[in-house]
């Protein structure tokens, strides 16, 4: 799993004051939850644009006083007009407690379906992903190869690793349906006979 390094400070009072004047200073208040304690620490708002605004699943090396942490975003919180970032909220990682993430989609292959003139629709882009931070993939891979016309790839039709997917198992993930063209054609083809 790919990790982002940043770094933050202690703050020394917690409130809304001293969070309103951080963020008038271009830094984020954040919290480190999971460990024995909370760290209440502040951020700079561009140190966080890679861990925030990316499609991709990340770890993050936080490291606060001196101390580095690993961790993942469990929560951010932002202002309801301007999207401006107010809070993140960190879960410390342990190399022996499993950790639910929502990891990316990753289609492989080339869809028989969609080569004959098929619509392929993508409803699911991210999947729960469960599992001990050193198995938690990147992406999950869902190959296509084999999708033809009125097919789909549901969940529970992942082959099963070493992480575990929470969604539901009825879920579709991918599906193959038929264009207008491919039905206009269907269409003329029956009339013909």
């Amino acid at each position: 799993m790919k990790t982002i390094a940043i770094s933050g400070s202690l703050r020394e009072s917690v409130g809304k004051r001293d969070a309103k004047e951080l963020r008038y200073e271009g830094k984020v208040p954040a919290v480190l939850y999971g460990g024995t304690e909370q760290v209440h620490f502040a951020i700079t708002r561009t140190d966080l644009n890679d861990a925030i605004y990316s499609p991709e699943a990340s770890f993050i090396e936080i490291t606060v006083a001196g101390k580095p942490v690993k961790a993942i975003v469990k929560d951010a919180q932002y202002h309801p007009l301007t999207d401006l970032l107010l809070h993140v909220d960190f879960l410390q990682l342990f190399d022996d407690k499993e950790i639910t993430m929502e990891i990316p989609v990753k289609l492989t292959g080339t869809s028989p379906g969609v080569k004959m003139g098929g619509k392929m629709v993508q409803k699911l882009r991210k999947l729960r992903v469960k599992a001990l931070p050193k198995n938690m993939p990147q992406v999950v891979e869902v190959s296509i190869a084999k999708l033809e016309v009125g097919n789909l790839f549901r969940v529970r039709d992942l082959e099963k690793g070493e992480y575990f997917v929470t969604n539901t198992p009825e879920d579709t993930i991918v599906s193959v349906g038929m264009s207008r063209a491919l039905k206009q054609a269907e269409n003329e083809a029956k009339g013909k006979k």
